[in-house]
């Protein structure tokens, strides 16, 4: 998997040129084959709740969407795969739409907190949950409220990691109520021993 080799298009290529940046680049694409997600992607991608993927219409336009679920919902089936269940959501269908059509598709998978960013190229792959009970077993997330109307496997040609620049740090409700909790479980073992105080006091 070379995501240098496979982004940089002819026309890129002449922009880098132009603009100074295409040597850097050329060596890029030289060192930058990997065999594969490593342990490293597959254990940020196992902590996020949503990516961005973006699709070619029939229109000739390409359409960007956000997909969501609960902390975990992408899976790792393997090195060079990844897949999600597919909630019921607005019933637009654009995404799956243009997919069946031209599955080539383009992953952004996000982390605000780790300003981190992971760019995959992929192949997508619609599954209905009918037709595959066992990668349906393998996908589902564990006690989430929305309805599942199919699947999306996502055959991974190409990644690469974006630099932080940018990136501004941001957290969720659930996110900061964490980072929070052993002060709020000092807090209370606090109150608590003084109410134990005082009790103790108002006995004397």
């Amino acid at each position: 998997m070379n995501y240098s080799e496979l982004a940089f298009t002819g026309a890129i290529k002449k922009l880098q040129e132009r603009l100074g940046s295409r040597l850097s680049y050329e060596r890029m694409e030289k060192m930058s084959y990997v065999d594969g997600l490593t342990d490293s992607e597959a254990e940020f991608i196992a902590h996020l709740d949503s990516f961005y993927i973006a699709s070619f219409g029939e229109n000739g336009y390409p359409y960007i969407q956000h997909r969501g679920g609960p902390k975990g919902f992408i899976k790792v089936i393997d090195k060079a795969t990844i897949g999600i269940v597919d909630f019921i959501g607005n019933r637009q269908y654009i995404s799956t739409g243009n997919i069946s059509k031209n599955p080539k598709v383009s992953l952004i998978l996000l982390s605000y907190p780790l300003r981190a960013r992971l760019k995959i190229y992929a192949e997508a792959e619609i599954v209905e949950i009918d037709e595959n009970h066992k990668l349906y077993d393998l996908l589902k997330p564990e006690d989430y409220k929305f309805k599942p109307e199919r699947m999306m496997v996502f055959h991974i040609k190409a990644y690469d990691w974006n630099c932080p620049q940018h990136i501004s740090p941001k957290y969720s409700v659930a996110e900061i109520q964490e980072l929070f909790e052993p002060q709020k479980q000092y807090i209370t073992t606090l109150e608590l021993e003084i109410k134990a105080l005082k009790e103790k006091l108002s006995k004397q």
